[in-house]
């Protein structure tokens, strides 16, 4: 007698017949059964919350150097006005020398320091190139962490090309900070948070090159 046609059907069709087996829904799974869309549920869950904290903090750091500056209106009266030395934008590797240990005006670099807090020295010409832009560029020496912590705050929080903060260290301050803007100059023996705030707040934005306050 011929031999049977009939095949025999292979485990996965069985699987399949019976609806046991794994089969493929169209979703992709992880090894420990994990979703993927359950994975990116995760992450952007998180990424909303970072976000709405890194808002809140912003918001909440914005709010208590309104009112800082407000407290410290007096003191611009202390501040000094400097004479103005140019603003010619020096050859790429060309140096200056300054006549005062914290320049407001004068020849500078082509590229401005950039907005942050710094913990090393920075050159002046870039620095003075900040503040032609309408940076605020202050000098700290060996502040207490209260005033680090601001320092901190205020660089992180004003970061724009034409309105930012620069803070950087200068040998020889010790506790003092010296305030700078385009042509203006105010030195703090010590750190006072309002004073400070008021100086940024009344020139911050306010460079030659692009006012934008």
């Amino acid at each position: 007698m011929p031999k049977s046609r009939k095949r025999k059907r292979s485990s996965g069709a069985k699987a399949a017949a019976s609806g046991s087996g794994d089969v493929n829904w169209g979703g992709a799974a992880s090894k420990g059964g994990v979703s993927t869309k359950l994975v990116l549920g995760l992450i952007a869950a998180l990424a909303v919350v970072g976000g709405g904290f890194w808002l809140w903090n912003t918001a909440e750091a914005s709010r208590e150097f309104d009112e800082l500056a407000g407290q410290g209106g007096e003191v611009l009266t202390r501040v000094q006005t400097q004479r103005d030395d140019g603003q010619r934008h020096l050859n790429i590797g060309e140096s200056y020398r300054y006549a005062n240990a914290y320049p407001t005006s004068g020849p500078h670099a082509p590229q401005p320091t950039r907005p942050g807090y710094y913990t090393e020295v920075q050159p002046p010409i870039g620095l003075v190139h900040a503040l032609e832009h309408g940076s605020i560029v202050i000098y700290y020496g060996e502040p207490a962490p209260e005033a680090v912590a601001k320092l901190k705050d205020w660089t992180g929080l004003y970061q724009g090309v034409w309105d930012g903060v620069v803070a950087a260290p200068r040998p020889g301050l010790g506790q003092g900070v010296v305030m700078t803007a385009w042509r203006k100059r105010l030195r703090l023996k010590t750190f006072d948070a309002s004073a400070a705030a008021a100086f940024i707040d009344a020139y911050r934005g306010r460079g030659p090159e692009n006012p934008v306050r």
